[in-house]
């Protein structure tokens, strides 16, 4: 026993017996200039195709604190979403509306280069575009003078057009978990311009070697756009080609994100 205690120093914070080097990725791009410089015109796109989106994988549920709750997955953008609310709003002043309220964070280790855990720009901006994809969805008329905070944390980015999409898939979804009225479920998809061509649900390096990248959201079930985001050079024409191959695959979104919804509620009501 004295042996152990004269090989433990209380002075300081005594690591693990065994410890391993971090694995990196073979070739790190943090601003995909790498992909940029290689890419042709023509060239087809590596394991799917322009059209094909990454699998999702959506879970409701998770945090048992929050009012409702998902977490989405689409290969490596991860994001947790937390739904509080309806509560009372802390503004003493009457609204005939209720308020809608969304924050976003990353988490330290989401990114190639560790973030600062204050938010920054790209934060708020990501909140922007949630909120404005789901604002015409939730009907706030019917919650007067009360507040819904949704709190979005982001654990791993690949890519922002794709946070913001899955974001807001994941952020609709956990409004129906805790039961809050809606007029449709809100899912969003993103796209980009390489060379002439229109290549569905960029990851980061696609995104950053793409000329104009472009963001739908909307609501399939009643046919109606919610939110639509564009950045870079694109011609009208090429904005209405990327409207419409969103469109197409956000039937295919909303069934899955249905049959998550059905798949949750089922047990309670057995």
């Amino acid at each position: 026993m004295s042996h152990w205690q004269s090989n433990f120093d209380r002075r300081r914070i005594n690591g693990p017996e065994e410890s391993f080097p971090p694995v990196y990725e073979d070739e790190e791009d943090p601003d995909g200039l790498l992909f940029a410089n290689q890419w042709k015109e023509g060239q087809p796109r590596s394991g799917r195709g322009p059209r094909d989106i990454r699998p999702i994988y959506l879970q409701l549920g998770l945090t048992n604190q929050a009012n409702g709750s998902a977490y989405i997955e689409t290969a490596k953008t991860k994001i947790a979403c937390a739904v509080y609310g309806p509560r009372q709003s802390k503004s003493t002043t009457y609204n005939e509306k209720g308020r809608l309220n969304v924050e976003v964070k990353f988490t330290p280790f989401s990114c190639i280069r560790r973030r600062a855990p204050m938010r920054d720009a790209e934060d708020r901006s990501i909140a922007t575009q949630i909120h404005q994809a789901l604002l015409s969805s939730v009907r706030l008329e019917l919650l007067p003078k009360s507040s819904i905070d949704i709190f979005v944390n982001i654990i791993e980015n690949d890519g922002i057009e794709g946070c913001i999409a899955a974001g807001s898939i994941a952020a609709s979804a956990a409004l129906a978990d805790a039961g809050i009225e809606m007029l449709g479920l809100v899912v969003s998809c993103s796209a980009c311009m390489l060379g002439n061509e229109i290549w569905l649900d960029p990851t980061d390096e696609e995104a950053s070697g793409a000329r104009a990248t472009f963001v739908y959201a909307g609501m399939p079930a009643l046919g109606t756009i919610t939110s639509m985001w564009q950045n870079g050079k694109m011609s009208p024409q090429e904005s209405i080609q990327c409207l419409e191959a969103c469109q197409e695959v956000s039937t295919e979104i909303h069934l899955h994100v249905a049959d998550a919804l059905l798949e949750y509620a089922a047990p309670s009501n057995a």
